[in-house]
Formats: structure tokens, sequence, C-alpha cells
């Protein structure tokens, strides 16, 4: 489990958008809060800021995850991902990805030579780089959240079909399948919110129970915010919910509580 502990929390993250450009932007931030019933079990947080890669402005979103409490005694996470993004295309540029999972240890930086179709991967802790071929439109598993959120097709999508994109991560690329199942109102700290439900496709076996074991909840609205992730786990189940926001791009549309 503890080489994906963070890729679990970035699962909450995943967001989508209709056919608009502008579903977030600099200055958005959220706060995710992973729990086991009513004992807390870590945090995760994800904010976009703004950076200059090759002379011109682009995205830099980072994404931390911790554990707190007795999790942290039984299983100390102090995680560190990033990525620098094209504004209008969404490509990445680099990607960084620090972490530390009780004792399991990376630090990595990846250059994307898009034109190309390669990455130089920068392993500074075992002192090495090497470089792979990539697909044409790959992401990094951050950027990969920012550009689901304006894909033109999840609104299209009938109960039961896909999305896919490629995924560059631990040195693979990986088809990204998300399925669309339907829609409800969940009921949230902040009110009660219309959601599109999504469930990830995993590799079953080794961390979750099965392949459709995360379900996501995203709010349906011109953010498409993430709201609620549920997963099975090989030792047991958690859930995580959205704890805090701000810098929203659009108005959160959500029924207030009485």
């Amino acid at each position: 489990m503890k080489k994906y502990f963070f890729l679990l929390l970035l699962f909450i993250t995943v967001s989508f958008d209709t056919q608009k450009p502008d579903a977030y932007d600099v200055g958005e931030w959220f706060k995710f809060r992973i729990h086991y019933g009513f004992i807390n079990a870590g945090y995760a947080t994800l904010e976009i800021k703004e950076a200059v890669k090759d002379n011109k402005k682009v995205y830099h979103a980072i994404g931390k995850g911790y554990t707190v409490g007795m999790s942290r005694l039984f299983f100390k996470v102090d995680d560190n991902y990033e990525s620098y993004f094209d504004k209008q295309t969404n490509k990445p540029y680099q990607f960084v990805r620090k972490i530390d999972e009780g004792g399991y240890t990376k630090n990595q930086e990846g250059f994307f030579n898009q034109d190309a179709n390669k990455v130089l991967v920068k392993d500074y802790k075992n002192k090495t780089e090497k470089t792979f071929s990539v697909t044409e439109n790959v992401q990094d598993i951050v950027s990969t959240f920012y550009y689901l959120r304006n894909h033109p097709s999840v609104d299209k999508l009938k109960v039961g079909e896909s999305v896919m994109v490629d995924m560059f991560f631990d040195d693979e690329i990986y088809k990204f399948k998300l399925k669309f199942i339907g829609r409800e109102d969940l009921k949230t700290k902040f009110g009660t919110a219309p959601t599109m439900i999504f469930r990830p496709i995993v590799q079953s076996g080794r961390v979750f129970k099965e392949e459709e074991s995360l379900t996501v909840w995203i709010s349906d609205d011109d953010n498409k915010i993430p709201l609620r992730i549920k997963a099975s786990l090989a030792v047991g189940s958690i859930k995580a919910d959205l704890d805090g926001f701000k810098g929203l791009k659009n108005p959160f549309m959500v029924k207030l509580k009485d």
C-alpha cells in the first residue's frame, strides 16, 4: 500500500468540466480529509500557482499528502507532487515527485520534450537519469486531473461509457480510464450538491479489491469540484471528503443547509 498512498489521495482530485477552458485558474486551492469512519487518517491539498517555463507563463500545480495522529505513528506519510503544464494545451513541461511513505521514498523530476515524445527522468535518490518514449498527448499524474476538468466529452457520456487518457507514472504509461456511473445529490459539510459519479478503473489484487474499487463524486457545476471518494482496499476501506476550498473560478452550486 505504501507506494500508492498519495496516488489514492490524488484520485480524490479527479475533476471534470463540460466544454469550457476555464474550470479553474491560479489561486484555486482544495483540502481533503482522509478518514476511516470518524478517525482522521490524513489530509491532502492541491493548489494552482503560476510559473514561467520556456519564457512563457504556465500553471504550477502542487499536491501534498500527509498522515496525522495515530495514523502517523503507524504509517508516516509526507508526499509532494508537482506539475508544470501549458495553460492552453495542458501538456506538461515538468513533474516533481518527492515522497516518504512509511520508509518508501522517491525523489524524482521529469522533463518532457513534447515535440520528440520523450521524458527525461532524473532520480536524485539513486543518482540516475533515464529517457523514456511517451505518447503524443501524455500527461503526468497531476496534470492528468486538470486535463480532465476541461475534457470535451465528459458531459456527453452515457452511463457505463468511459473516457481515457495516457498518464506517465512510475516510468510507465498507464491508460487512465474513468467510467461514468450516473448522477445523485450528495450531502457534504457545505450543503447538498448535485454530483456526477465516476469510477476510475484501477489495477486489482495489489492495493484494491477489484478494478472498480474506487468511486468518485464530482460537483455537477462549472467547477466540477471533487467532493468525495470511497475506496475498498485489500485491508479495509477508506473515505475522503472535501474539507475546504478557495479561489474557485465559478460559483459553487450547492443547496445550503437549513
